[in-house]
């Protein structure tokens, strides 16, 4: 299997500096990123590690969901997953990641609301990012639409 490489360019004091995220591997785009964005309610175009940990975790659980319908005898024909991962005051000291909700609406044919729901949180427990990230919260929100 493949190494994936991402790399950060960073200049400057935590609180007044900044950087560069570059997706390496892909080649497809570089974003900025800083502390001060990292830490406020508005983004303001910049991302951070909370987000890219979001967009890698809803992108693993689509991939897993969607082979586990296959596997329970449906056919996956959409799935809208969200992932919001939560950055707070650790007790420790610094910050730490406070929880992680997946949120997921599924359009699928041949499974019920209950089978989907159990795809979906073996998609959760089953996903090479959720396996990573074992040591924060969880949650999962599963529903076929209506």
């Amino acid at each position: 299997m493949p190494t994936r490489t991402a790399r950060t360019a960073w200049t400057g004091s935590l609180q007044q500096g900044s950087g560069q995220v570059e997706l390496t591997s892909s080649r497809l785009a570089t974003y900025d990123v800083s502390f001060p964005r990292r830490a406020a309610d508005d983004a303001d175009g910049v991302t951070s590690p909370e987000e890219l940990i979001a967009a890698a975790h809803s992108a693993c659980f689509a991939m897993q969901l969607s082979g586990n319908i296959e596997r329970a005898g449906g056919t996956p024909v959409a799935l809208d997953v969200r992932a919001d991962v939560s950055l707070g005051p650790d007790p420790a000291g610094g910050f730490h990641l406070t929880g992680i909700t997946l949120t997921v609406r599924g359009e699928v044919d041949g499974l019920d609301a209950a089978e989907f729901e159990t795809a979906a949180q073996d998609a959760k427990a089953g996903c090479p990012v959720s396996k990573a990230l074992t040591g924060v919260e969880i949650t999962l929100d599963a529903a076929l639409k209506e």
